[in-house]
This record gives structure tokens, sequence and C-alpha cells, in this order.
């Protein structure tokens, strides 16, 4: 045989060599992954389920369950509140599943919240594990300002069944309130007379073009006559020039 003839029957062999080395790796490498995900399960979803139930729904997919923590929540006790990993992720057969278990409600009894102040309410309410919800506001009589004169639920309420407190703050005493003179047809001196024996001001001073025998006499007046104002209010006047 000649040289020519036996270098190409080596690179012949050689090529086929090499052929069938990489066959063997691709079936090597696909067996591989077949092994690997036959050892693959998608994780169930056990949120909201019984912890019983969720080991048995666990156990059918060849996953562990460990409890990593409890919380207070609306779910019932021993409820499974959370997971992890989550619902529909694969992993490996034998791989535990995390999750944290309902205590239930937290059991708080309303503290009396009724004639203290709000920032005094807060720091209470924080101590007993709630929190302040919506609070309102409203002048009334013979409370002081930033007092609570009312909370929802009351005192005493058992079993709260919501972490928030609604509370009602006093503004202190509503100011005091007049019914609006009626300032028109009178001069202007008698007008700024009558409006500090009423516990009211003057406000905007307009002017306006009248005949002769009007000249000084108001015109007209903002808020009109007979609107409820309070104490202190800057009235508007338009007299005429």
């Amino acid at each position: 045989m000649e040289f020519h003839e036996r270098l190409s029957w080596i690179a012949r062999l050689a090529m086929l060599f090499f052929v069938l080395a990489s066959a063997a790796f691709l079936s090597a490498i696909t067996v591989i992954r077949i092994a690997i995900q036959g050892r693959e399960v998608v994780v169930p979803d056990v949120s909201g389920k019984t912890l019983p139930d969720a080991q048995a729904a666990l156990r059918g997919r060849s996953l562990g369950l460990k409890v990593e923590d409890r919380v207070y929540g609306a779910q019932p006790v021993d409820a499974v509140v959370r997971q992890s990993p989550p619902a529909g992720v694969r992993v490996k057969v034998g791989q535990y599943v995390h999750v944290a278990i309902s205590l239930g409600p937290q059991q708080v009894k309303i503290p009396d919240l009724v004639e203290k102040s709000l920032r005094a309410d807060r720091i209470q309410l924080l101590r007993s594990g709630l929190q302040v919800g919506e609070v309102s506001s409203a002048p009334i009589p013979g409370e002081p300002m930033d007092t609570v004169v009312l909370q929802y639920p009351a005192y005493g309420a058992p079993d709260a069944s919501s972490s928030h407190v609604d509370l009602l703050v006093s503004l202190g005493q509503p100011p005091a309130a007049y019914v609006m003179p009626d300032f028109q047809g009178i001069s202007l001196g008698d007008a700024e007379a009558r409006l500090s024996s009423s516990g009211l001001r003057l406000g905007k001073l307009s002017f306006a073009t009248g005949d002769e025998a009007s000249h000084g006499i108001v015109a007209s007046q903002n808020p009109p006559p007979g609107a409820k104002v309070e104490a202190g209010s800057a009235i508007e006047l338009q007299v005429a020039e």
C-alpha cells in the first residue's frame, strides 16, 4: 500500500471514530437529561390547606415539608399561609417545601382609648398589637382638642376581628356662629359699628358709582344677609360713591 493510500485510510478511520464518539456522547447527554428530569417533580399548591393535608399532598410528589414559621392571620389555625418554593416550580425528588402555618386571628382585648390624646392612643394600640384605623374629627362642646371621644370597636370588645380601631377626635369647642346681619342701605360708619358689635370684621371694601343720595351707603355685601358665619369672619362690603 502506497503512502498516500495509507494516509487516506487513516483519515477515513479517524473520521469514523469521531462520528461514533460524537453519537455516543450525545446519547449519554440525552440519557443523563432524561434521568435528571425523571427525578424532578412539580411543587403542588398547598396554600390554605391544613398541615396534614399539605403533608399528604407533598408526600404524593415525593417531597418533604418543614414548618419554618407560625404567624397570626385570618386563616384557620394550622392552615398553610405561604410556601417556598412556590407552586408550579420543578424541584428534585426528596426536596423539602418550607411553609408558614397560621396561628389563627390574634386574640386581643380592645383597650380603653376614650378621654386620651390621639398620640397616647397610637402608642397604646401598638403595644397591644393593634393599629389606629380611620380617624374622624369634629368640634365637640366640652371636649379638649385632640382628645379621643369615641372608639370602634368599644373598650373590652373580645377577640378583635380586625387589627384596626377607628377613632373620633375632638377639635375642641365649636366656634361661635352668627346669622349675618343686613348692612345694605346703611352708612359705612354704621355698618362698621354693627360689624364690631356682632363679633365680625370688615374685610374687602369696594366702591360703586351711585347717585348723590346713596353716597357712602352700603350697596351690597358678602356673605348675604341671613347666612351663617363664624365669629371673626371678614365681611366684604360695596359702598356707593
